[in-house]
């Protein structure tokens, strides 16, 4: 286990040495504080586009499940006629320059790969950089949108928005709810009552203090040929390798083992880049990842390597509310 992988561990299953980073956890809530403190005061350069702004984001260090519903955001608000437009910090992307319009075509290490998973699922017009309100004038010069979805982004106070999504893995909660590095938290747990939404990934209805939504799986899809095969292609007990370099890997693995797999866990650092060598297991048997692994593996796939197509299906409570916030903020939608 790497020193991350324990450290994450003792922030949501507890461990006493932790009290001693309470004295940096004390400095670190005073500087975010300060950052929010000083947005809320309009003090500094804050950029508001001259189009609503939706920031997808969460107070805690890990994945949550914010790809896939940016994916639906984009799906969603395309059905309902609007011009969308995506901007993200692009983490681990080396591009040639900033900001950088992602391509389809592009390879994960220029474009980043949750960037690269949405542009080549939607051919959403996609802007990285790691200062948002940048990327958002860039895009906004590029082609006229009607909504810009900033995915992650809730510290980054130089962006003004319009509407704050965050969502919370519903096993993992706020795990000891203290702020790095004492705990998970990017900022204090009281921030969740100033957002406009909480949605709960995994959680299985709605709660008093915000919506569930879930992560279906799809489809299967061949990293080679690009052939999209159903869930029945695998016969249950199939045994198989199992890679995941996501947040939490083990949502992964639950999720092939609900589906009556018999993973065989390799769970990688978040955003780690892969190679050949790497991924080559034994006993020869089918390699499963998530799509987010495979927009870096495709060059080097082997013929029996396949990623889970899955969507986030949030409750219609949540769909409701979001459709009134949008007429809201674009009359017409």
């Amino acid at each position: 286990m790497s020193a991350a992988d324990r450290l994450l561990e003792a922030w949501y299953r507890g461990h006493p040495a932790l009290v001693l980073l309470r004295p940096l956890e004390w400095l670190y809530r005073r500087v975010v504080q300060g950052k929010r403190a000083r947005f809320l005061a309009g003090k500094g350069e804050i950029y508001r586009a001259p189009v609503p702004v939706l920031v997808v984001g969460n107070i805690t260090v890990g994945g949550t499940g914010k790809t896939p519903l940016i994916l639906f955001l984009i799906e969603h608000c395309r059905a309902r006629g609007l011009k969308v437009g995506v901007v993200s910090r692009g983490y681990g992307a080396t591009p040639p320059s900033l900001p950088w319009r992602v391509r389809a075509e592009q390879p994960a290490t220029h474009a980043g790969d949750e960037p690269l998973l949405i542009v080549q699922r939607t051919g959403v017009p996609l802007m990285i950089d790691p200062d948002r309100s940048r990327a958002v004038r860039a895009l906004l010069a590029e082609q006229p949108l009607d909504l810009v979805l900033c995915d992650d982004g809730l510290q980054h106070y130089r962006l003004a928005r319009d509407l704050e999504l965050v969502l919370i893995d519903a096993a993992r909660g706020l795990g000891n709810r203290r702020c790095l590095p004492a705990g998970p938290l990017r900022e204090p747990a009281e921030r969740l009552g100033e957002v406009d939404a909480v949605l709960f990934n995994g959680a299985e209805v709605d709660r008093s203090d915000g919506y569930a939504f879930g992560l279906q799986p799809t489809a299967l899809v061949n990293l080679v040929t690009g052939e999209r095969v159903g869930l029945d292609h695998f016969p249950s007990g199939q045994p198989m390798h199992a890679v995941a370099g996501i947040g939490n890997p083990q949502r992964f693995f639950n999720t092939l083992e609900a589906l009556n797999w018999r993973p065989v866990p390799h769970p990688f650092a978040d955003h780690a880049q892969h190679d050949a060598a790497q991924l080559s297991f034994e006993p020869a048997l089918p390699l499963l990842m998530t799509e987010k692994d495979a927009v870096k593996c495709r060059a080097f796939a082997a013929a029996d390597w396949w990623y889970l197509a899955v969507d986030a299906v949030p409750t219609p409570a949540f769909v409701d509310w979001l459709d009134k916030e949008l007429a809201r903020l674009i009359p017409g939608s």
